[in-house]
Parts: C-alpha cells; sequence; structure tokens
C-alpha cells in the first residue's frame, strides 16, 4: 500500500498564492514521476504539472506555465506545487499523483485524496 497526503489547500483570492504539498509514503521501491492533476466541477481530470524523479524534469498545462511552479524532495518522497498569480478558472479539486515501482518489478501509481483550491474575491 501507497500513502499520499495532501495538504496546503484553500480559498484564495485572485492574484494570491499557494502551496500544496504531498508526501509518499508506504510500500516504495522507486518513484519515477510525480505530479498534479485538477478537475473543476463538470470537467475531466486534468494534467496541471509533472516532475521526474531522477532528472528533475518537469512538464506543464499550458493554462498554468509561468504561474506556477513543481518541485520535489527526493528525501521525504514529496512533491510540491507553487501556485501564483491564482486566477478564478484555477479552481478546482487538486490531486496528487506518484508512478514508480512498489517492489523490483511491480509498477505502482497512487493518488492523493484531492485538495480543494477555491479562487474568489
Amino acid at each position: 500500500q501507497v500513502q499520499l497526503v495532501e495538504s496546503g489547500g484553500g480559498l484564495v483570492q485572485p492574484g494570491g498564492s499557494l502551496r500544496l504539498s504531498c508526501a509518499a509514503s508506504g510500500s516504495i521501491y522507486s518513484i519515477s514521476v510525480m505530479g498534479w492533476y485538477r478537475q473543476a466541477p463538470g470537467k475531466q481530470r486534468e494534467l496541471v504539472a509533472a516532475i521526474t524523479s531522477s532528472s528533475g524534469n518537469t512538464n506543464y498545462a499550458e493554462s498554468v506555465k509561468g504561474r506556477f511552479t513543481i518541485s520535489k524532495d527526493n528525501a521525504k518522497n514529496t512533491v510540491y506545487l507553487q501556485m501564483n498569480s491564482l486566477k478564478p478558472e484555477d479552481t478546482a479539486v487538486y490531486y496528487c499523483n506518484v508512478n514508480g515501482l512498489r517492489n523490483s518489478y511491480t509498477p505502482m501509481r497512487a493518488w492523493g485524496q484531492g485538495t480543494q483550491v477555491t479562487v474568489s474575491s
């Protein structure tokens, strides 16, 4: 079993900032990619940002480029999402996602429970 614990969501005014954190624990042999997805009401879940564990390569949705920054702490199996210049359209439930291996031969993919981000005045 792999557990992901998210924190950092909340209510913020347009133009404000929030920082999300996601810590992974449990049966983890290695992690290859960590990322954040979001799902707004009535919409499909979409990738916000992802980062590879080994090289630190990042990938962002076009809508958040230049405003959001994903980072990681490999020693803590933790991924962060710094969100600046937030807009009302960023309002969604944000989910952490981790991909890797549970042991030397078993793939692992886990999701966090989700944290609500609301951008409103």
